[in-house]
């Protein structure tokens, strides 16, 4: 996710603030200090101020949360159930890995809000592609398994005949799906740089090219909120929906539960991600046409980008308990894990913990009732 609203000039005879291009991380370009009647540099050293005393914190507590939850995903997937055997399972599975990938990322950015980037620039390349890599995968894997909830639930017939089939179909649209990401993540590999700033701290951002530095920014803003956002949530929103129509006809004592599990991934995937790309279309309408020229409304509009940054980077950590530990079958595989740990089970034991069969969850492939479950 990019910054919103980066370095801006200001003059004495025209107030116009002109944005330059956002960082991998999501930060601001820079932070200009002087006053603005004698160097005609807009202040937002108490900008610079904020970032670094609010994003480190809450980007450590995202980090961890989010490594705590998906690496247990990852290890009940490669161990205690040590083989994929649904569609669900290889979107979940790499769903984890692309959100691993990410909170990984975060360290790098929360020491430069405070210190400044200290990493080179082929370190700020790298973390600034990973970073978009598994920001976009991870937005993708969401849209396939709404997809694949869809033609499991509303196409049984289609889910039946294809079964066979089914897992390599999965593992294919991965595959495409981490080659789009990466094809998605050029613009960061290629512009990312780092750059000078106010007190003697460099900091890694997108510089792009002066004769397209626009029409580029926009290109870039553009796919960002195309396929990470709008796209996402219209397949959901489809998908989910019929689904639901679905679930209204069954006769299912459990479809009220499978309801509010929808609505719960629907509403945080919407409230997670709306305010930020929300101001991501202000910063595209602002490259194309400047509209906003006041220096204080700006230096909100960086505030206010910060914090939905962060909201938005929670997703992260969510998914485990949203797209995972909400079903059945994981809780009681997590229920097991725990008791290995605990109790020092046996290898025979887990070998019988993993042949004791569970009934459908929310997520999971169901060949035998259309109903989602808790």
């Amino acid at each position: 996710m990019e910054n919103l609203l980066s370095e801006d000039f200001l003059t004495e005879t025209t107030t116009e603030v002109t944005f330059y291009p956002e960082t991998g991380s999501g930060y601001m370009e820079d932070y200009d200090t002087g006053p603005t009647e004698n160097t005609g540099m807009c202040d937002r050293s108490w900008v610079r101020l904020f970032r670094g005393q609010y994003e480190p914190p809450l980007f450590w507590l995202i980090f961890i949360l989010g490594a705590v939850g998906n690496l247990m995903v990852v290890w009940i997937y490669t161990t205690v159930r040590n083989r994929l055997k649904t569609m669900t399972d290889v979107y979940l599975l790499n769903l984890a890995v692309a959100d691993l990938l990410f909170l990984c990322t975060l360290p790098f950015w929360a020491f430069d809000a405070i210190q400044g980037w200290q990493f080179g620039v082929s370190l700020c390349k790298i973390v600034s592609a990973v970073y978009k890599i598994n920001f976009f995968s991870s937005m993708l894997l969401l849209t396939a398994i709404s997809v694949d909830r869809y033609i499991a639930i509303v196409q049984v017939t289609k889910a039946h005949n294809l079964k066979n089939k089914r897992l390599f179909y999965s593992k294919l649209a991965c595959l495409c799906i981490w080659v789009v990401s990466t094809l998605l993540a050029l613009p960061e590999f290629i512009f990312s740089q780092v750059k000078p700033g106010q007190e003697k701290q460099s900091f890694c951002v997108m510089v792009y090219w002066n004769n397209w530095q626009n029409r580029t920014k926009i290109l870039v803003l553009s796919l960002q909120i195309c396929i990470g956002f709008c796209l996402p949530l219209l397949v959901m929103v489809l998908c989910y929906s019929v689904i639901i129509r679905t679930l209204l006809q069954a006769k299912s004592f459990e479809k009220h539960k499978a309801l509010r599990v929808i609505f719960a991934v629907v509403a945080v995937f919407v409230l997670s991600q709306l305010p930020y790309n929300s101001l991501l279309v202000m910063e595209a309408s602002q490259a194309a046409n400047t509209t906003i020229t006041d220096c204080n409304i700006v230096k909100r509009f960086d505030i206010a980008g910060q914090v939905a940054k962060t909201l938005a980077y929670t997703h992260a950590c969510l998914n485990p308990f949203l797209y995972v530990f909400i079903g059945v079958r994981f809780r009681q595989d997590l229920l097991k894990m725990l008791k290995v740990c605990v109790g020092g089970l046996s290898k025979g034991a887990l070998t019988k913990i993993q042949a004791v069969p569970t009934r459908p969850s929310v997520m999971s492939d169901t060949e035998t009732t259309p109903a989602l479950s808790l």
